[in-house]
C-alpha cells in the first residue's frame, strides 16, 4: 500500500512539473519579446525542474541518489539566473529599437521618473 502512495504522489509531481515544462515551451514559441521569452524559460526551468526532481526523490526513496539530485536543482537554480541576466543585458545593449517595448533608465540619469 506504501508503494502504491509513493508511486502516485512521484507521478502527480512529475506530471504536474511535465505541465509546467510544457505551458513554459508554449509560453516561449507565443511570446514575441525577448525578456518575455526569457521570463517564461526561466520560471519553467525552476519551477518545473524543480517538481520532476522531486518526483524521482520520491519514486527513488531518501538515499545517496536523492541528495545527488537535489544537488542538480541546486545548481541548476544557481546558474539559471545568472545566464537569464546575461542574456537580458545583452538585449538590452544590442536592441537599437527597445524604446518601443518598455520604458527604459538611462545611466546617465538613473534616477528619473519612467512613464510605464
Amino acid at each position: 500500500m506504501l508503494e502504491w502512495i509513493r508511486f502516485l504522489l512521484a507521478a502527480a509531481l512529475m506530471l504536474s512539473g511535465l505541465l509546467v515544462m510544457i505551458s513554459a515551451v508554449a509560453g516561449v514559441n507565443r511570446f514575441r519579446y525577448v525578456m518575455n521569452r526569457m521570463h517564461a524559460a526561466a520560471m519553467g526551468d525552476t519551477l518545473g525542474i524543480l517538481l520532476i526532481v522531486l518526483g524521482l526523490v520520491v519514486i527513488s526513496g531518501f538515499q545517496l541518489v536523492s541528495l545527488k539530485l537535489q544537488l542538480v536543482v541546486v545548481l541548476w537554480w544557481l546558474s539559471s539566473p545568472v545566464s537569464s541576466h546575461l542574456i537580458g543585458k545583452l538585449e538590452i545593449t544590442t536592441n537599437p529599437h527597445l524604446d518601443q517595448y518598455m520604458a527604459i533608465k538611462t545611466e546617465s540619469d538613473p534616477h528619473q521618473e519612467v512613464d510605464g
